[in-house]
Parts: C-alpha cells; structure tokens; sequence
C-alpha cells in the first residue's frame, strides 16, 4: 500500500491501485502501520505536479519495490 493521503494527525489513506484505489482508499490509524524507507517515485512525482497519481501508477510501483524487495531478499512491505 502506499500513502496517498493525510486526514489529520492519526489518520492516513492508503491505496494499491487494485482493490483500493485511489477514488476509494482504506482510512488507517497510524499506530498500525509499519512505515519503510521505499518510495513510489512515481506517485511523488504525480503529486509534486499537482497531480493525482493513477492507479495503474501505483500498481506499477508498487510491483516495482516488491521485486527489488525480492531480489535483495527483503520483506517490510506495508500490509493493508
């Protein structure tokens, strides 16, 4: 999941670009999210344009981080 979103102070939105995407993203609390240091450039780069990233953008990061996360033989991605 990635962070698409900020409500306030406890909560943000989270998206996948497939079962949650971006129109509809999950509200979570944030003391139950495990944050890492990958970023999906791609979104940034939507939202640094003024943009709203698509799902298929997000979809496609996220594939991204999760083979480099495989290849280096890493785990800590966010499960929603």
């Amino acid at each position: 999941m990635v962070i698409v979103g900020v409500l306030n102070s406890r909560f943000i939105l989270l998206a996948d670009g497939d079962l949650r995407k971006i129109e509809n993203p999950k509200v979570k609390n944030v003391k139950h999210i495990v944050y890492t240091a990958m970023v999906a450039e791609d979104v940034v780069e939507s939202y640094k344009r003024g943009e709203i990233p698509s799902n298929n953008s997000i979809k496609n990061n996220l594939k991204r981080i999760q083979d480099t996360q495989r290849y280096k033989g890493e785990g800590g991605l966010v499960d929603g």
